[in-house]
């Protein structure tokens, strides 16, 4: 294995059995259908977000609001911290033999798409800087939570450029699993999300860290969550989690990165785009980071071209940028699920392998046959446009006039169905 391989997702994906016909068949059958069936059948919203769920037994949430729980957790989040430090300052260079590079860029970024899925945003809790920030104002005898005000415009941009940090280590950076350059990124994050935590409280890792909020993000989708008036766990129905998520500045550009950089970690493999890259003027670096800002730029227009459209057919519209940037957080964990799946139950235990002292072994067969990848690809993307076709469709009702609601779905049909092609098209072509 090589850097470039934990760099990219699903190395074998444009040698898939996937006929594009009816690739594309089935996605626009299932997205029409789905509209169709909405417009007809569902004329008031239904979801109540955070107001919504079952209370779990009380025993099990003593178990989980437990101090011994949560150290634990912090615990755990701290020693996988100073795992990995230890390993770049002091194991060999590269994920052949030294498991920090899997263990960022499978085990964590990958990993805690299923973890926030189970369990909740559970980054919250193992977050080694946040115990860090913890210890730090517990010497000091100062509150965690004491600082200044953050400026309502912060919202989540700081943890959107993050994200985008993190993608581009990954996907263009030079050497993306060298222990000096994984070693200068952790070192600069950590610095930053310090400082900021000590300015501005413990309230600062909620917006800014990358990994809290795209935790927090895709435990949108989990049926566990909590209620904020009474802190108390409960069953939800994954719709009420996600009609929950705030309308925060920098919501919209966070899922427009985890998007974007899919797209382009998708395309940035294929024979054209290299070959692009190794001859351009500019540098393979440079033309790397053209290319990944492009992308995500491109998924940000075509959802700002929706709104505008949007606001035309139905006229004013309080925060028409984030109003329903929510509907893509399924389509952003469809496109990770699709393009990250084999990655993960391949190159995920190897790293495990690695860590307890195999010496490049070689990496498990993927559960799934070819065609069966196929089938989950595809699966993952179509599910994920139609969740969100879901979610805006119950947004929409709510927030215009009957007579409206469903023509002014019709600028996000047609944005789920752009980005449905081209979800698609990076896997079969």
């Amino acid at each position: 294995m090589t850097g470039g391989v934990l760099a990219h997702g699903v190395g074998s994906r444009h040698d898939l059995p996937l006929s594009p016909f009816y690739a594309f068949a089935g996605a626009f059958t299932a997205l029409f259908v789905s509209f169709l069936a909405l417009g007809l059948l569902w004329s008031v919203s239904r979801f109540r977000g955070e107001e919504a769920g079952r209370p779990l037994p009380v025993l099990l949430q003593r178990l989980a609001d437990a101090r011994t729980t949560r150290n634990a957790a912090r615990g755990l989040g701290l020693a996988a911290a100073l795992f990995v430090l230890g390993h770049l300052l002091l194991g060999p260079d590269g994920p052949e033999r030294n498991p920090a590079p899997g263990t960022l860029y499978v085990l964590l970024w990958v990993g805690l798409v299923p973890a926030s899925l189970l369990l909740g945003p559970v980054w919250r809790l193992l977050n080694p800087l946040r115990t860090l920030h913890l210890l730090l104002c517990r010497a000091r005898g100062r509150d965690p939570g004491a600082g200044r005000p953050l400026p309502g415009y912060v919202g989540l941009w700081p943890a959107a450029a993050g994200l985008l940090a993190f993608t581009w280590l990954e996907l263009v950076a030079p050497e993306p699993a060298s222990s000096g350059a994984l070693l200068l990124f952790l070192a600069l994050y950590a610095l930053a999300q310090l400082a900021g935590a000590l300015r501005h409280g413990s309230r600062w890792f909620d917006h800014a860290d990358a990994f809290e909020v795209y935790s927090g993000l895709l435990a949108r989708l989990s049926p566990l969550g909590r209620r904020p008036a009474d802190r108390r766990l409960v069953l939800r129905s994954p719709f009420n989690g996600l009609d929950a998520t705030p309308q925060a500045p920098g919501l919209l550009a966070t899922v427009c990165v985890l998007l974007g950089s899919t797209a382009y970690d998708g395309f940035s493999d294929a024979p054209s785009w290299i070959s692009a890259a190794q001859t351009s003027p500019l540098g393979r670096t440079t033309t790397g980071t053209l290319g990944l800002l492009g992308a995500v730029f491109l998924v940000a227009a075509l959802y700002a071209l929706c709104a505008g459209a949007t606001r035309l057919i139905c006229g004013p519209l309080q925060h028409p940028l984030t109003a329903f940037a929510h509907s893509l957080v399924p389509i952003a964990l469809g496109y990770l699920v699709a393009h990250y799946f084999t990655l993960f139950v391949t190159e995920g235990p190897r790293t495990v392998m690695v860590a307890f002292g195999a010496d490049n072994p070689a990496a498990p067969e993927p559960p799934l046959g070819p065609g069966g990848i196929a089938v989950l690809q595809v699966s993952a993307v179509v599910l994920g446009h139609v969740l969100g076709v879901v979610a805006a469709h119950d947004r929409s009702v709510r927030l215009f006039p009957s007579g409206r609601a469903v023509a002014g779905q019709l600028p996000l049909l047609i944005l789920m169905i752009a980005y449905t092609i081209g979800g698609l098209t990076l896997l079969i072509t």
